[in-house]
């Protein structure tokens, strides 16, 4: 379980107005060990709501209110791994996917970080954290092979892998594919499945984001023979549907883009949202290494926070 140790005084912003005369700075006292929850809170409209205070969250650990020793909601720095879907079936959709990854990279923080990863006949994830423009765009596919394959979950799972050890800036994975996974690229390569990728983001506190497209082959399937043959060809474009499991488990966001939809906006709306979430921290109540539910709400009506399901308490 990731640790944040707090030493004597935590001063925090806690709200932010339009100029900087609004903004408070409430002081929290803490010590040891504090489980961080990121948390973003839209309105009935989808948009993000960013002035709430300490009193309007309730953090339940196992269903026991805790108290909240921590929070800030201003920008905290991440480091974010971008893995992008270069499988055959994503050869329509090339143009799209750099366009929009470089939104994504347009709004890095100067604080923030990333890597740029690719999936399909193989695994590769950019050297270093960086925001750099000019690198990530060279990591960015050039080409994509028609026969490539979509290693989704092995992917996400070697994005784990590249965090290295753990520090104060939050571990963000943001994934796009259009596919269902296709397992291991090869025999030697051992098999991740969907499960286990969810334990090790919550044991390492990763938040996971995903956007799931439809395919754009560069030519047309063909149906099978029978009924199945057809619902075979009708669910073969569609992305996989654990990708919104995942990032639900993780307090992340899933969106999915339809044809004619801006897929730049999706990952623009990831970047907004990873600077505009709150960060609350509260004691774990038991240190027994175990896994506890975590369940985040806000006293305004008509609000909805998302944060992470679950935690690793520490031994």
């Amino acid at each position: 379980m990731p640790r944040l140790l707090l030493c004597g005084t935590l001063a925090v912003y806690a709200l932010f107005g339009d100029a900087p005369e609004a903004r408070q700075q409430p002081v929290f006292r803490g010590a040891g060990e504090v489980v961080r929850v990121f948390v973003t809170v839209t309105d009935g409209d989808g948009r993000l709501v960013t002035t709430l205070a300490p009193g309007d969250f309730t953090v339940r650990d196992e269903g026991k209110p805790q108290p909240i020793t921590v929070f800030d909601n201003s920008p905290q720095p991440i480091r974010l791994i971008v893995m992008l879907d270069v499988s055959g079936s994503m050869q329509g959709n090339l143009p799209l996917l750099r366009a929009a990854a470089g939104q994504l990279i347009a709004r890095l923080r100067p604080d923030d970080g990333a890597r740029i990863g690719t999936f399909g006949h193989e695994i590769a994830i950019s050297p270093e954290f960086t925001r750099d423009a000019r690198a990530l765009g060279s990591a960015l596919p050039e080409a994509i092979a028609e026969d490539a394959p979509t290693p989704l979950w092995s992917a996400v799972d070697k994005a784990l892998d590249a965090f290295g050890p753990r520090e104060e800036a939050r571990h963000v994975i943001l994934v796009l594919s259009d596919g269902k996974d296709s397992g291991p690229i090869g025999f030697r390569q051992r098999y991740v499945s969907q499960g286990e990728v969810i334990d090790r983001a919550r044991k390492d506190d990763v938040m996971v984001y995903a956007v799931g497209m439809r395919s754009r082959p560069s030519r047309p399937m063909q149906p099978g023979i029978g009924p199945g043959g057809l619902q075979a060809m009708l669910t073969a474009d569609l992305p996989e549907p654990g990708l919104a499991r995942v990032a639900q488990e993780t307090g992340g966001g899933y969106t999915e883009i339809r044809f004619g939809q801006d897929l730049g906006a999706a990952f623009a709306r990831v970047a907004d949202e990873l600077h505009s979430q709150y960060l609350l921290g509260f004691a774990p109540p038991k240190r027994d290494g175990k896994v506890h539910s975590l369940d985040v709400r806000v006293s305004q009506r008509g609000l909805e926070p998302r944060a992470r399901r679950s935690y690793v308490a520490p031994k």
